[in-house]
Formats: structure tokens, C-alpha cells, sequence
């Protein structure tokens, strides 16, 4: 039952980088991709009837992470509670952006809340690759298993790192050019013309980011943290998991190429999941690895709850993704194809 909670937090997490992945894309390419007003307002409506239901699969993870592993919950969130307060903050500041730059017609307004949700896009870009940066290289976990971390020390890989170091920042990095990308391709399937075009540019230099930040990470891992592909040695189906990423990267540069904008949104999505999923293969059975020896570390079995909380929680947890399924595919169906802009009073 642990192991399935772990695939079940893991999924849930993967769909939120998925679905506001592409949300903070557009949120990064926003001022450089769009040229005037409409093509402003074009981006925005691309996501605004998605973005805000793309952002509950965090808070469906958090929870879920909480009911399932207490304990990990209960460190992490004391651990990292300088980060995610900026975190929270960012996607405060970032809703608003996108909510309020149509309430009042002024140009110095809406060029206000127009940088504000590029820069909170931007910077949660990098926190959440930083973040997953922290979860491979590990935390300095004492043997109650909990720990606190500066933003950082010396910015060198140590057993008391900060949360920033020179492998975090390349994880940010990371997960900044696959999230623009990501975004650049979204916002090219559903618009049309110079802003389409433009996109498709910035996805294509994006790109070269994704592939020079990932052949950089994975030779980091492989330096700081060799235990990552211990399963892969004992178990070689996981190889399944990078080879998908892999095809996934180079899709994203073939249909880029061919303009088929549908494929290579898909594409980059497979490029996530599949990078995701070799993550957590790789860490498993850990949930948080400990810097500072490997016998305080978190994992599925000394975070989980009770035998019977996980049981019934599992059936509640069906219910509810079922819903859920549902209401995506019901909202994604209504709103498929190019963006149609609306009057000013109507729309973002």
C-alpha cells in the first residue's frame, strides 16, 4: 500500500507540472512573445479558463502527501518553510497578475500586473526544478527526521547545504527552459500568425536549454548522488522511464521543425512525465534522502500512515480522481482549438 501511495503522489505531482507547467510557460514568454495588447490578451486567454484548475493538482498532491506520509509532510513543510512561503507568495502574486490587469483600463496598470506574472512566472520556474534539485542531492536530516535550510551557505554541494547550491541552481535552470518550452508550445497550438511564429521560436531556442541543462543534471547526479541508479541496475524496466523522456525531447525538436505545434505541445509533456518518473523510480523507496547519513532518510516506510488510512483513503482517492478526470476533460473539450479573443469586458 506505501508503494502505491508513492506512485499515487508522484502522478499527482507530475500532472501539476504538466497542466501549470505550460501555464507558467506563457507566464515566462508573456512579454517577449507578445509585441502589443491583443497579443497580450491572446496569451492570457489561452490559459485563463485552465490555469486556476491546473493549480488544485498541487493542492490535491499537498494533500494527499499529508494523508498518506504524515511525517514526511510534517518535515518538509518545516524544513523548506522559507522557500515555500516565497513559493506561496509568488503564486499569490502571480494570480493576481493575471486577475487584476483587466480592472482598470490604464496602460502603466496593466504593464504593472503584466511583469508581475512574467517575473513570479520566472521565479517559480526555478524554485520548483531547485526544489527537486534538493530532493535528489538530499537535505541534512537529523535521526528525528527533521531538518531546517538556509537559502544557502557556500553554494557547494556539502552534507549542510543551503537550498541553493551550484546543483540546485542547474536543476532551476532546468526546470526554467523545459517549463518555457513547454509553455512556447502550448501557446503555439492555440494562437495563430507572428505571436504563433514567435512561440515557435522561442520553444525551438528553449530547446537547446532543455537538452544542455539535462545532459548537465544527469552528469551532476551521476557525481553527487550514484545511489540514484542503484534500482536502475537491479530493476532494468525503469529504463522505460528516461528512454520516454528522451523521446520526448526529440520529438519536441522534430515537430517544432515541422510546425505541428499538437505533437510537439505532446511532446514536451512525455519529456516531463517520463523525466519525472525516472526521478522517482531512481529515488525509491526514499521520499526525502538525507545528506547527512542515509539511515535518517525519509521513506515510504517510515512516513506512511496506518494500514487502514491508506486503504480507505484509496477509495475516497478514486472517487475523486474520477470527478476530477471528468471536469478536466469536460473544460479542456469546451475550450479546444485556437483562441478566439474576446471583447475587453469579457476577457483578460
Amino acid at each position: 500500500m506505501e508503494t502505491l501511495w508513492f506512485i499515487i503522489v508522484a502522478f499527482m505531482l507530475a500532472m501539476y507540472v504538466i497542466l501549470d507547467g505550460f501555464d507558467l510557460g506563457a507566464g515566462i514568454i508573456h512579454l517577449f512573445a507578445a509585441r502589443n495588447e491583443n497579443e497580450r490578451r491572446t496569451i492570457l486567454n489561452a490559459i485563463g479558463p485552465v490555469w486556476d484548475g491546473n493549480e488544485v493538482w498541487l493542492l490535491a498532491a499537498g494533500g494527499s502527501l499529508y494523508f498518506a506520509f504524515p511525517k514526511l509532510y510534517a518535515s518538509s513543510f518545516s524544513g523548506f518553510y522559507l522557500p515555500l512561503m516565497i513559493v506561496l507568495w509568488l503564486l499569490i502574486l502571480r494570480a493576481l497578475g493575471i486577475e487584476f490587469r483587466h480592472q482598470v483600463q490604464n496602460n502603466l496598470w496593466k504593464s504593472f500586473w503584466d511583469g508581475a506574472f512574467a517575473v513570479s512566472s520566472i521565479l517559480l520556474s526555478i524554485f520548483f526544478g531547485a526544489a527537486l534539485g534538493n530532493v535528489v542531492r538530499g537535505v541534512p536530516l537529523n535521526k528525528d527526521g527533521y531538518f531546517f535550510e538556509p537559502l544557502w551557505t557556500t553554494f557547494t554541494v556539502v552534507p549542510e547545504a543551503g537550498i541553493l547550491d551550484w546543483f540546485t541552481v542547474v536543476m532551476g535552470l532546468v526546470g526554467f527552459f523545459t517549463l518555457t518550452s513547454h509553455g512556447a508550445n502550448f501557446i503555439a497550438l492555440k494562437t495563430e500568425g507572428e505571436l504563433q511564429k514567435r512561440s515557435r521560436s522561442i520553444a525551438a531556442i528553449a530547446w537547446w536549454g532543455v537538452l544542455i541543462g539535462s545532459v548537465v543534471a544527469f552528469i551532476s547526479t551521476w557525481s553527487i548522488r550514484p545511489q540514484v541508479w542503484q534500482n536502475y541496475t537491479e530493476h532494468m524496466w525503469g529504463f522505460v522511464f528516461p528512454l520516454l523522456g528522451i523521446a520526448g525531447l526529440f520529438g519536441m525538436f522534430f515537430y517544432n521543425r515541422s510546425r505541428q505545434d499538437k505533437f510537439a505541445f505532446l511532446s514536451s509533456a512525455i519529456f516531463i512525465c517520463g523525466m519525472l518518473a525516472s526521478t522517482a523510480f531512481g529515488l525509491y523507496p526514499n521520499l526525502l534522502p538525507a545528506s547527512t547519513n542515509p539511515e535518517y532518510s525519509l521513506t515510504i516506510y517510515n512516513t506512511a500512515a496506518q494500514e487502514y488510512g491508506l486503504t480507505v483513503g484509496l477509495t475516497w482517492w478514486v472517487i475523486g480522481i474520477a470527478l476530477v478526470t471528468g471536469y478536466f476533460v469536460f473544460v479542456y473539450k469546451s475550450f479546444r482549438g485556437k483562441v478566439v479573443l474576446p471583447s475587453e469586458e469579457s476577457g483578460y
